[in-house]
């Protein structure tokens, strides 16, 4: 008779060496080990400051990743997509870059070129092709599209939202106190940064994610999906979700920049 040593020699020869079945299942199902992390800048829009992205930005660090909030100058698209990009040289690694609004057509010209970017991601955002302004994306039935009298306070080239807008339209689902100081601390932008033709399409080339508040009053989310889907972008759709997702519905915000984060590893 054979022993049984020999007889666990004779199944391994005729089954092969591969192990059990479950565990091989507990190999295939554990989750990637980024060697690095990458660093996540975060790019904020017209009439928000770096401030806009806090919410989101203290949940990225408490998952453990490097994170960069980029003080969008708002003076003309060519301008700050060159500032962006001289920012993100100083950076090292891997990076996954996120904008919000205007921030997208920002990222979308700043990332072109960059390596080190390993994906993007849009909130709320214009994601233009070469030759679209950020201005001619706002969509049909945006509310930017009334009489500029009613939309804005002009000072010099600069506009403000006027109180209004900005808490019916660009943040209708935050609290009226929460709006109300966010609208009294905006920072204008300047007109160039809705009349500038984009130079570049970084999502050509690079992967993308894309987050979209179904109820978005100033870029129309008819029009981001359109963005979305000729980017080829993973599409987050927040219920509800007004142009400030970043603010009113950080969750979701996070978990599309972590699900990136995690694609690069």
């Amino acid at each position: 008779m054979l022993g049984g040593a020999v007889v666990a020699a004779l199944v391994l020869a005729v089954g092969g060496a591969s192990p059990p079945p479950a565990v091989a299942r507990v190999a295939r199902l554990a989750p990637p080990v980024c060697a690095t992390k990458p660093t996540v800048v975060l790019v904020h829009g017209a009439w928000a400051g770096t401030s806009s992205w806090t919410p989101v930005l203290e949940r990225l660090r408490h998952e453990g990743y490097q994170v960069r909030a980029f003080a969008n100058p708002l003076r003309g698209l060519t301008g700050d997509a060159a500032a962006a990009a001289a920012f993100m040289a100083t950076l090292r690694g891997p990076l996954v870059v996120a904008g919000h609004s205007y921030g997208g057509s920002v990222v979308t010209n700043a990332t072109d070129g960059n390596a080190n970017v390993k994906a993007l991601v849009y909130v709320d955002a214009a994601a233009p092709a070469v030759g679209e302004t950020t201005g001619q994306l706002s969509g049909q039935g945006s509310a930017l599209g009334g009489d500029p009298a009613d939309l804005y306070t002009s000072v010099g080239t600069d506009l403000y939202l006027r109180q209004t807008v900005f808490q019916h339209s660009f943040a209708p689902d935050l609290p009226l106190e929460e709006s109300a100081t966010l609208w009294a601390g905006q920072r204008p932008a300047a007109q160039a940064a809705f009349t500038t033709k984009s130079a570049k399409a970084a999502w050509r080339t690079k992967p993308s994610w894309y987050v979209i508040g179904d109820a978005d009053k100033i870029i129309t989310p008819q029009s981001q999906h359109m963005m979305a889907k000729r980017a080829g972008s993973h599409v987050t759709t927040v219920p509800g979700g007004s142009h400030l997702t970043l603010i009113s519905h950080p969750g979701p915000v996070t978990d599309t920049i972590l699900a990136a984060a995690r694609a690069t590893c």
